[in-house]
């Protein structure tokens, strides 16, 4: 997409109604958005609605499927957009089995592609806002170091030329200089470090269960329902059918399903969407260190021969390592989710030659997951061809989470003000075999 095609885009999108700041905008984005958070860190209570309310007169009713990261900004963007929106999941939001379930997502700008770069600079004045307005620490703006090798190293230019661009605050560090600065990291094979300073992590699971919050304040419905769409007649959806539970009719329907979305969709996205298995793990750091915790560390990333990244302290948890490296072909209803001696080895012999203070820690958890990928590693942000209301949400290829509240407001936009949506996230863009990008 042209610069100026998404400039326009982007400049056309509604502010966040609800999350509303009074103080001038500038000033509030230099606040750390989580120094006024409780000290409580219980994740809120999503409480599901006994019986779906179909809507209110004069507003259009749209149903959305999926309450993780990107279902739930769906739905409490179109509320506050004007829509009567009806929430459903099968499980609760940020559920183990999801691709936004686990502690703890990585939000950063650096990436090759310009478009991301500026959909994440508006995700993450949204991400800033809601933290300080349901006054919950779900943002931390602890840092991300993205080292790399020479395979890397001009990835790191090309994300520094685009961070520029769009004027997101970033630093280059030599070899020399990311030694004097992290000690705790062997450097030896590093070339290039990039730190961005306002970037960070967030609180996945806890977001989610946020959001949904949220959208029951503005006045929209949660419910626990295993939903499919129903018939397609005279291109238009006819239903939502809901498994042992009937059916409803709605205005428009949005399907933001993760992993299950090909499964809802087989003909038009089975060529486009590949599931594959991601272990996470967490080791335990040396008894009174403070070198291997967001104190003395920030996110990182590295890129070598393959990409691994971290979040220390990622909520107390430990020191949570993974590799990005795309998986086996991964069933995330049915599939086990034990964590291989391969994976396991594999993360043991990196952190001793990246990070030395970690050799011999114990592995205190892991997690399986799954990354929904497609061709290009961008989103799927568009109508259904048959059906004009249905809409797609997905394709998240591991790294949509922070994205969601940009994305959602985009959708919301598209739908509620009749806008056309960008090229880059049409299913349309697979005729052109485009490639993965980081």
């Amino acid at each position: 997409m042209k610069r100026r095609h998404l400039l326009g885009w982007l400049a056309g999108l509604p502010l966040f109604k609800s999350l509303a700041i009074q103080a001038d905008q500038t000033s509030a984005d230099q606040e750390d958005s989580h120094s006024k958070a409780p000290q409580s860190s219980d994740t809120p209570t999503v409480k599901s609605e006994p019986a779906v309310q179909v809507g209110r007169l004069g507003k259009p009713r749209i149903a959305v499927v999926g309450a993780g990261a990107l279902g739930g900004w769906a739905a409490l963007q179109l509320q506050q957009q004007g829509a009567q929106v009806t929430l459903l999941d099968a499980w609760d939001p940020g559920h183990t089995r999801s691709s936004s379930g686990g502690e703890t997502r990585v939000i950063r700008h650096a990436y090759s592609a310009l478009h991301h770069v500026r959909l994440a600079a508006r995700a993450l004045q949204l991400w800033r806002q809601a933290s300080k307005a349901w006054q919950l620490p779900l943002l931390h703006q602890s840092g991300v170091l993205f080292m790399a090798g020479q395979q890397g190293a001009t990835f790191l230019h090309n994300a520094a030329a685009n961070l520029q661009q769009v004027e997101i605050e970033y630093q280059l560090l030599s070899q020399e200089a990311l030694q004097r600065r992290y000690p705790q990291i062997a450097v030896g094979d590093i070339e290039l470090a990039l730190l961005e300073p306002q970037s960070g992590y967030l609180l996945a699971r806890r977001a989610c269960a946020a959001v949904v919050e949220a959208l029951r304040r503005e006045g929209g419905v949660f419910r626990h329902a295993l939903a499919r769409p129903g018939h397609i007649s005279a291109g238009q959806l006819q239903s939502l059918e809901l498994d042992g539970q009937g059916s409803l009719q709605f205005d428009h329907y949005v399907f933001a399903c993760g992993p299950w979305l090909g499964k809802l969709f087989p003909e038009l996205l089975q060529k486009h969407l590949q599931i594959t298995r991601q272990e996470v793990l967490y080791f335990g750091t040396p008894a009174g260190d403070r070198l291997h915790d967001e104190t003395g560390l920030p996110v990182w990333a590295d890129f070598g021969e393959r990409i691994w990244y971290g979040i220390p302290g990622s909520d107390r948890r430990g020191f949570k390592i993974a590799d990005d490296t795309r998986g086996p072909v991964f069933d995330p209803e049915h599939d086990d989710r034990r964590l291989s001696d391969k994976g396991l080895d594999a993360a043991r012999a990196y952190l001793q030659h990246r990070f030395p203070g970690m050799r011999g820690a114990a592995l205190i958890d892991a997690r399986v997951c799954q990354y929904s990928n497609t061709p290009d590693g961008d989103f799927i942000v568009d109508r259904h061809p048959q059906a004009g209301n249905i809409w797609l949400l997905g394709g998240g290829c591991g790294h949509a989470f922070k994205h969601a509240p940009a994305l959602g407001e985009l959708l919301a936009t598209t739908i509620m003000a009749e806008q056309a949506l960008p090229l880059d996230y049409r299913l349309s863009r697979f005729d052109g075999g485009l490639t993965q990008t980081a």
